[in-house]
């Protein structure tokens, strides 16, 4: 499983001009679903997530996690993309083979929600398959490739 995390000010995600979930200050984790993935890789993601450090400590460096936060309203907002799994090596068009079925990604996009809503009181997402229009004020820019 793939988390492309961001540190943001703000996010939102809409579909058909329509507000879904949005966050202020936290994480804004897109995620990419792989064949071999199941809710112990969703898991390991999620914990990942939520002990990254990636928020400044009192000497500015990147050692606070989400969880160590003092703000009970930072956020966590997940949304699913498939083409964080593609392969890109050869050619000018993306293979996805590497991504999983649509049954098995949403199954494990929606038990990362599930198991993200357990562990944190803040958490939104997107839709799994659906078009949707995501916003975000990254912060630093702060941006980090995690796989699980």
């Amino acid at each position: 499983m793939i988390g492309l995390l961001q540190r943001v000010r703000r996010a939102a995600v809409e579909i058909d001009g329509c507000p879904v979930a949005e966050i202020g200050t936290g994480l804004l984790v897109l995620v990419g679903i792989q064949p071999q993935d199941d809710e112990a890789t969703a898991a390991r993601l999620l914990e990942r997530l939520l002990g990254y450090r990636v928020f400044a400590d009192s000497a500015g460096r990147m050692n606070r996690s989400l969880r160590d936060l003092a703000d009970p309203h930072a956020g966590l907002l997940l949304v699913p993309q498939f083409t964080l799994a593609a392969d890109t090596r050869s050619g000018t068009r993306a293979s996805f083979t590497r991504a999983a079925d649509p049954q098995l990604g949403k199954r494990l996009f929606d038990s990362l929600v599930a198991q993200a809503h357990a562990a944190w009181p803040r958490v939104g997402s997107g839709v799994f398959g659906a078009d949707m229009q995501v916003s975000l004020v990254n912060d630093g820019p702060v941006t980090f490739w995690l796989e699980a």
